[in-house]
């Protein structure tokens, strides 16, 4: 990753590490976020993950005590560093069974200072993408975006807002969803999905301004020709009656088994 820390952003950093490197109360600190993947603006804050003792955290955590986020770090206009308290066992179920947008926090992201032996290694397992289940998600998002857009269609018959909206943002986080799988890029959850579908080498042309069109004008034309560019960009191997019969076994009938949804994958 091409990354170049802002001046004033390393010092924040180095300012956190003075802070908590001699507290034996912490073991750790990861800096994640905008400075991390290299897209931080100037008055961007500093993220960061703190890792504590088991002792420590359980004791934070029963006082909900498990941020961080002071000023007094930085020295550049709006500056703030924004931390959030974890345990080594919260790193290693994410490690384990993290689901994408728990893993994307760790894309990019570097130790400032550790006492923890092979840190690096398992930041690095994390944000590495899972094959296991990405033909399943391939179908399922593609599937989701079908559906989405033939809700659309019943939508704009009945001129109902609500569902036009719903039918919106729905097709275009699925759609994007369906291209992040494809090119093997973690679903980052709402706030970096455009800066996510950027990375993606493979995508329809024009992806990004279509999602937008229906964002903007929810009507059944808009989110046909989205859902068409998807469609075409690649054979997803899934006939319209396989993704009506996938919505009524995964979505409609999925509290039968206690399915996550879709947005925990």
């Amino acid at each position: 990753m091409n990354r170049e820390i802002k001046t004033h952003h390393q010092r924040a950093i180095d300012n956190l590490i003075k802070e908590y490197e001699n507290d034996p109360r912490f073991q750790a600190i990861i800096i994640g976020g905008s400075v991390a993947k290299g897209c931080a603006r100037n008055d961007s804050d500093v993220d960061f993950m703190i890792i504590a003792t088991d002792q420590e955290f359980e004791k934070r955590r029963h006082q909900r005590n498990l941020f961080i986020n002071r000023k007094d770090l930085t020295d550049y206009q709006g500056g703030f560093v924004d931390g959030k308290i974890i345990n080594m066992a919260y790193l290693n179920k994410v490690e384990e069974k993290g689901n994408e947008p728990s893993r994307a926090a760790f894309d990019g992201a570097f130790t400032a200072f550790s006492r923890i032996d092979g840190l690096d290694e398992q930041i690095m397992s994390i944000a590495r993408y899972p094959e296991e289940h990405r033909e399943e998600k391939l179908k399922t998002f593609y599937s989701m975006s079908f559906i989405q857009n033939w809700l659309m269609g019943e939508a704009n018959r009945h001129n109902n807002l609500y569902t036009k909206s719903r039918a919106a943002s729905q097709l275009t986080l699925f759609a994007g969803r369906l291209i992040l799988a494809y090119n093997r890029i973690f679903f980052p959850y709402h706030k970096w999905f455009y800066e996510y579908l950027d990375r993606c080498s493979e995508k329809p042309e024009n992806l990004i301004d279509q999602m937008n069109k229906v964002l903007s004008e929810p009507n059944a034309c808009n989110a046909d020709n989205l859902f068409q560019s998807i469609k075409k960009f690649h054979p997803w191997g899934v006939a319209d009656l396989d993704a009506f019969f996938w919505f009524m076994e995964d979505v409609e009938w999925s509290w039968m088994d206690g399915k996550a949804g879709l947005e925990d994958w």
